[in-house]
């Protein structure tokens, strides 16, 4: 055997060893989720025939960070499907790497269905629907402020386990409802309300770094948490803020009080929850991943 023919011979059995190892990485994918229409949050679930070969996922254009479940097989993502996303099937990009460096990929579709939002119409103080011309750049400077940190999807996870209501009482209006104020239509209301009472202690549903406080022109009194990975909570209407930006704050810990600032009919709890900047329900976060801790 001539030394160009030996080889030869050994390039064919590298290659040949490197197939047979992507062969043997496999990938398995799988959702759970309330439904798939907008305003949903996906858990995105990947198994792995190799033990620590950490998946990564792309969706809607966006990095889905992987976490290890169970022995480090089983590996979840979420996945939010924004307000506005029309319906079809979204194709789910999913890659993990062997042992040998070699890669593997898979695509998985999410078959997003329609949905119809009912509407609310609303009476409020006529420069909540025609603010006056001297704030309408505090309106602005603030919309950027928060669309700012929407936009940053931080390196480390905050939260785990279990998430919990921010308040006692019961959500009375929908996501996603489309809101009418003083017979003008505005845009669709991108969080939940919770009736509670003025002064009600508004607490972390999951650990969280404090990312903005302060008073905005329609919310009111605001408390941004980041959970990590893309995840956000805002509070809005708040009679009180207990935090500081920077603050990192533990599952549970009160963050504000229950207000009537801002934009409102009156005293309630408005909780928006923004996951890779798509505007999705808190309550299906809430259903996902519930909390077994009692509440005040």
């Amino acid at each position: 055997m001539t030394e160009s023919t030996r080889l030869a011979v050994a390039f064919l059995i590298l290659v040949g060893a490197g197939s047979a190892a992507a062969e043997d990485l496999s990938l398995e994918v799988s959702h759970r989720a309330r439904a798939l229409h907008p305003g949903e949050v996906v858990i995105l679930e990947v198994r792995v025939s190799e033990r620590g070969a950490a998946p990564r996922a792309t969706a809607f254009g966006k990095s889905i960070r992987m976490f290890p479940a169970e022995d480090g097989s089983l590996w979840r993502g979420l996945v939010g499907i924004d307000l506005t996303v029309e319906p079809g099937k979204v194709p789910v990009a999913v890659q993990a790497t062997a042992a040998d460096g070699a890669e593997v990929r898979k695509t998985y579709e999410l078959a997003v269905l329609p949905k119809q939002f009912p509407t609310r119409r609303l009476r409020v103080a006529p420069r909540y629907v025609d603010p006056p011309p001297d704030v309408l750049a505090r309106i602005l400077r603030e919309a950027e402020d928060v669309a700012a940190i929407f936009e940053v999807s931080s390196a480390e996870r905050l939260w785990s386990g279990g998430f919990r209501t921010p308040v006692p009482g019961p959500p009375t209006s929908s996501f996603g409802r489309r809101s009418v104020f003083n017979g003008q239509p505005r845009n669709p209301h991108s969080g939940t309300d919770f009736r509670s009472g003025a002064g009600t202690p508004v607490r972390a549903p999951n650990a969280g770094r404090v990312m903005l406080t302060g008073n905005q022109y329609f919310s009111g009194n605001v408390v941004v948490l980041d959970h990590g990975w893309g995840l956000y909570s805002y509070f809005a209407h708040l009679s009180t803020i207990d935090v500081a930006e920077g603050d990192l704050v533990a599952r549970g810990e009160v963050v504000g009080a229950v207000g009537a600032t801002g934009r409102v009919t009156g005293a309630h709890l408005h909780w928006t929850v923004r996951l890779n900047e798509a505007r999705v329900d808190p309550l299906a976060l809430l259903e996902l991943f519930p909390d077994a801790t009692p509440l005040d």
